[in-house]
């Protein structure tokens, strides 16, 4: 690992973001999905705004998101540095924790910085 980079790897996935909360389930085999075309946090590294859209897709099992608590959620990440990577993970990690989804998919899509554009997939369960 570069080392430059070593003290920026981890940032964000500690940090202290609103609760993710959820109402009961009543239908089953379904599956949800929400695009959230705002996204942004800060570039851990330089400080500069980042920007994308988070696409969640699920299917509930017992509980389902409340859209509102998401929403509080998802800009918390405004002002927080976090590399794209970390915040993909985070986001799946969390609504895992919080809804207990019978699978669940978080895909992020970043708007091009320096001409690149990024894709980040994380899935739960986890691949075998």
């Amino acid at each position: 690992m570069n080392s430059e980079y070593s003290e920026f790897a981890k940032k964000g996935l500690d940090a202290e973001l609103p609760e993710i909360e959820c109402f009961e389930n009543q239908f089953k085999s379904y599956t949800i999905t929400i695009i959230i075309p705002e996204y942004t946090s800060l570039c851990p590294k330089t400080g500069q705004p980042d920007f994308g859209t988070i696409t969640i897709e699920y299917e509930p099992d017992k509980w389902v998101i409340e859209l509102k608590s998401l929403k509080f959620y998802i800009q918390a990440y405004r002002n927080l540095g976090i590399f794209y990577e970390n915040a993909v993970n985070r986001i799946l990690h969390d609504i895992v924790k919080a809804c207990k989804p019978k699978w669940v998919k978080v895909r992020g899509e970043f708007n091009p910085r320096g001409g690149i554009k990024s894709v980040i997939e994380a899935k739960y369960p986890p691949s075998k």
